[in-house]
């Protein structure tokens, strides 16, 4: 599995790419392989502003259906309109081409909130 150094981790499996007062945000490696694989990514909240833990859509595998959480609060500014027709790519990529939205952070000291990729291995029991 794979867990880049640059990115942060939340404890609902969602990792955070921050670009300027951007965060980019998908879900992980791990998250993808528990779901197996993904059918369906529904993502509406385009343009809200939600807060950190909220639900801002869901992503449907064969077996199961999983919301998909904040991990800061901020305002929706793009979701990544090829998973409509190509939701597997979060299985294929999900750190790249798997992306699912971006936000631009209303407290972006919340980013020190999440966990380093060492953190989050230790958290689901992998390697380190």
């Amino acid at each position: 599995m794979n867990f880049p150094e640059n990115l942060k981790y939340s404890k609902d499996h969602e990792w955070v790419r921050v670009e300027g007062n951007q965060a980019v945000v998908g879900i992980t490696d791990f998250a993808q392989s528990e779901l197996g694989d993904i059918v369906y990514v529904e993502i509406e909240t385009e343009g809200e502003t939600l807060d950190k833990e909220a639900v801002f859509g869901t992503v449907e595998a064969v077996k199961t259906v999983s919301d998909l959480f904040m991990p800061v609060s901020g305002k929706v500014l793009a979701v990544n309109g090829d998973l409509i027709t190509k939701p597997e790519s979060v299985n294929k990529d999900p750190y790249q081409s798997g992306w699912m939205v971006r936000v631009e952070m209303t407290d972006a000291s919340q980013v020190n909130e999440l966990m380093s990729a060492a953190d989050y291995m230790k958290l689901i029991g992998v390697g380190a």
